[in-house]
């Protein structure tokens, strides 16, 4: 027997009700159409800035709706919440707004940015607790702290008025459009804000197809929904934080069950490159969960010509950081960064023939790692190579193998390609 699974889905009334209740600290976000993606796709491609929230993303909604909807007995007890980021930064605002102490897990690996700025919105109100590798190990300890202290869980998803409020940009959208909105993609890590844009379509614009997107390295809701009953995950990729979860909700998982049209995943390569031309080409900085809607575009470019299609762009907290893994994550992705292990002979001049004579004239070495072993007649390297055309790749191979250069090909390899990347 699977898990048994709660029946909810939010009302219209209700949600009518959230707006009314962030309308005190969530301003209205654009919704902007993309010229680019237009253009590329076809359609009215139709970007809802969730990112240009105060706080830099939609969570923000769900937190304020939920801690708005306490007792002032559980208000003066204090609430706690688990998050790899945005809903801790959505509770912390919340909390100083509203004079809530409130208690905040978030999980280590959490990039230092998310962190910094959940302080500077809590300020005296929120303590900030750094426990454990994933935002499920980081729920695990907060709810024990709170079932302790007898504090209120601000569930970041799975809770009725989080969805309510994440619902509320589901009504922005149709009342910011002034065409039929023909499809909506939308992020999936637990699954609150797809499960509140259900509730507010399925009312008001039932036609509206709605597409969840997950990272491939996290498809906790795909598999759930494959499988039929509430799966966990029990590894996942933590690059896309902000939509990377083990195991979705037991509130949202038959929302999403029911009433989205479809789910897919995306590589996380395919988001980093989005991430990057989003930032040079239009100046939009999105962190990798806001740009998993637009990365999904490509997989449905014969199904939205000519449509009205939004795409919700659900946060921009990105830490400048994480810059080179993305470049890197995204040259993987298009297959123009190559690992090798290089077998040089143990001779002058063995590295300037390579160079010379092994690479292509727009051949690039990025990663170059080597050790002299006296006892050997070759010693290998391990080599980055960044090619100009993915096409480049099998010449430069046989080229190696001909000079007797050629080791081993490593991006292939993931217990050893981790050590690299």
């Amino acid at each position: 027997m699977g898990e048994i699974v709660e029946t909810y889905f939010p009302q219209i009334a209700d949600i009518y009700q959230a707006a009314k209740t962030i309308a005190q600290v969530a301003e209205e976000t654009p919704l902007q159409q993309s010229i680019r993606y237009s253009k590329l796709h076809g359609a009215n491609i139709l970007l809802k800035r969730e990112d240009l929230h105060r706080v830099r993303s939609y969570k923000i909604r769900g937190a304020y709706n939920k801690i708005s909807s306490l007792s002032q007995k559980q208000l003066d007890i204090g609430v706690v919440c688990a998050s790899a980021g945005n809903h801790a930064q959505g509770m912390a605002f919340a909390c100083s707004h509203l004079q809530v102490k409130g208690t905040i897990y978030m999980p280590v690996v959490t990039p230092k940015q998310k962190i910094d700025q959940t302080k500077m919105f809590g300020g005296e109100w929120v303590d900030v607790v750094l426990e454990g590798d994933t935002f499920d190990d980081s729920k695990k300890a907060a709810q024990i702290f709170c079932e302790a202290e007898g504090k209120t869980f601000v569930h970041p998803f799975d809770d009725e008025k989080t969805i309510e409020g994440q619902a509320t940009v589901g009504l922005e959208i149709l009342e910011q459009s002034n065409v039929p909105i023909d499809y909506v993609f939308v992020a999936v890590g637990g699954g609150g804000l797809a499960s509140g844009l259900c509730g507010a379509f399925h009312a008001l614009s039932p036609n509206t197809k709605i597409i969840g997107i997950e990272p491939e390295g996290a498809p906790s809701m795909l598999r759930s929904i494959e499988k039929g009953e509430l799966v966990e995950l029990e590894k996942i990729d933590k690059f896309i934080d902000g939509a990377a979860v083990q195991k979705v909700g037991t509130l949202t998982f038959p929302i999403c069950r029911d009433y989205l049209d479809k789910m897919i995943t995306v590589p996380e390569g395919k988001v980093c490159q989005t991430i990057l031309d989003l930032y040079n080409r239009d100046a939009i900085v999105v962190e990798p969960a806001g740009a998993l809607t637009i990365a999904a575009l490509d997989y449905f470019k014969e199904e939205i010509k000519g449509k009205n299609v939004v795409c919700v762009v659900s946060g921009s907290n990105n830490d400048i950081t994480r810059t080179a893994e993305i470049k890197e994550r995204a040259l993987l992705y298009a297959k123009l960064k190559h690992y090798f292990i290089v077998k040089f002979p143990q001779r002058p001049g063995a590295l300037k023939e390579f160079v010379a004579d092994i690479l292509g004239p727009t051949d690039d070495i990025t990663h170059f790692e080597y050790s002299k072993k006296s006892s050997r007649e070759n010693a290998p390297a391990i080599v980055g190579v960044e090619l100009k055309s993915p096409e480049d790749l099998e010449p430069l191979v046989q080229r190696m193998k001909d000079n007797n250069f050629y080791g081993d090909y490593l991006n292939d390899k993931p217990h050893l390609f981790q050590y690299l990347v």
